[in-house]
């Protein structure tokens, strides 16, 4: 079992947005149509930034060895949040399952992830 996690202030992620290509360049294309729908709520990119440093983080290898678009944040019909992995950062994980939580409060956000082996 591994175990990452991530802390960011909003107010960071709020700055990053101001450039036009950041959410292009850090989403995957599922998670952008998502949060595009949504009008992009700050909570929520810092969300899905918080969940891909976890993720390196429980895998082991910071956030190397794959782009952080293959790591999506998502959510399920009845809203929980879930990892959907493609292409190096699917290949680094396999044989792992990952379950991940969700936290926010207006300045800050944090992501748990959780990865047991299948």
């Amino acid at each position: 079992m591994r175990l990452g996690i991530d802390l960011e202030e909003n107010a960071r992620i709020a700055r990053a947005m101001r450039r036009p290509r950041f959410c292009r360049t850090v989403l995957g294309d599922a998670e952008y149509r998502l949060l595009e729908r949504r009008g992009f709520p700050v909570g929520s990119v810092a969300a899905s930034w918080c969940a891909k440093e976890a993720l390196g983080k429980a895998l082991g290898t910071g956030v190397r060895g794959f782009s952080l678009r293959e790591v999506e944040l998502l959510r399920a019909e009845n809203g929980a949040p879930y990892l959907q992995l493609s292409g190096r950062a699917a290949e680094i994980a396999a044989g792992v399952r990952f379950s991940v939580s969700v936290t926010h409060t207006r300045a800050y956000t944090s992501v748990i992830v959780i990865g047991e082996a299948e």
